[in-house]
């Protein structure tokens, strides 16, 4: 990390260039990061609002937090696995630690998701929901799921470099964590016999952390909030020991 650190100019230089690349050839550039939970949000609350009618107060606010983490992760995971290949010919020019391209597309997230903030306090606002003092605990959440997807990046990245097929195997697997994270549903609706499932979901904890504030206006208790950091930091240790092993033959595989 100390050496990352160093290297914070080419990483501000990369975390811009993500930025700028994703919406080049957009119309509207950054009007999508705000746009795109919004319609995803209408999208769900026709479907699981109006069509399968459970009853989730204030539904739009519960799956647009839900929605707004899950970009972020997904999303990020995606970039990290792509950000080696993706720049092969810095990689092999400069003398560089090769981390800095995965953590620049996690910063790149993390600027996605505080501006797709905007948009959701705008819905707490139209909706009539509390804008209660726990919104303040959010840069913790926000905190906690960029060490836990900074972690899932730095484990994954090099495997996409050694194995092309993981980037698909991965797609697979983050639609299948998509449906075992309550992000449109409650986890009441579960049927028990498959609630375990949710329940050990780890991407789930780090998700109540994030929706807590803002959903359910109050801090997460202590107890979630422990399993949720517990988990963040066990993946960032996994994710940086797992890179520093894979990091000298990176090169030759990019």
């Amino acid at each position: 990390m100390r050496r990352l650190l160093s290297y914070r100019d080419l990483v501000g230089t990369l975390v811009v260039r993500e930025l700028t690349v994703r919406y080049k050839r957009s119309t509207i550039g950054f009007v999508w990061t705000m746009l795109q939970p919004m319609l995803t949000m209408i999208v769900l609350h026709i479907v699981f609002s109006t069509m399968f009618r459970f009853q989730v107060a204030n539904y739009p606010v519960y799956v647009l937090a839900g929605v707004l983490f899950w970009n972020f992760f997904s999303q990020s995971i995606i970039s990290s696995m792509n950000s080696l290949r993706g720049n092969a010919g810095l990689l092999k020019k400069l003398p560089v630690p090769h981390a800095v391209f995965p953590l620049a597309t996690v910063i790149a997230g993390v600027i996605n998701l505080l501006l797709a903030l905007i948009p959701l306090f705008v819905v707490l606002v139209v909706t009539g929901h509390p804008l209660a003092p726990s919104l303040l605990f959010l840069p913790v959440s926000i905190a906690i799921a960029t060490v836990f997807t900074l972690g899932a990046g730095l484990l994954l990245s090099p495997l996409a470099v050694f194995f092309y097929d993981v980037v698909e195997v991965v797609g697979v697997l983050m639609m299948l964590a998509m449906y075992a994270t309550p992000i449109f549903y409650p986890m009441t609706i579960v049927p028990e016999r498959f609630r375990w499932m949710v329940r050990f979901n780890p991407v789930r904890s780090i998700l109540e952390v994030f929706r807590d504030p803002i959903f359910y206006s109050k801090v997460p208790p202590l107890s979630h909030l422990t399993v949720a950091t517990s988990v963040a930091v066990l993946a960032f240790v996994l994710g940086c020991w797992s890179f520093r092993r894979s990091a000298d033959r990176i090169p030759f595989y990019v």
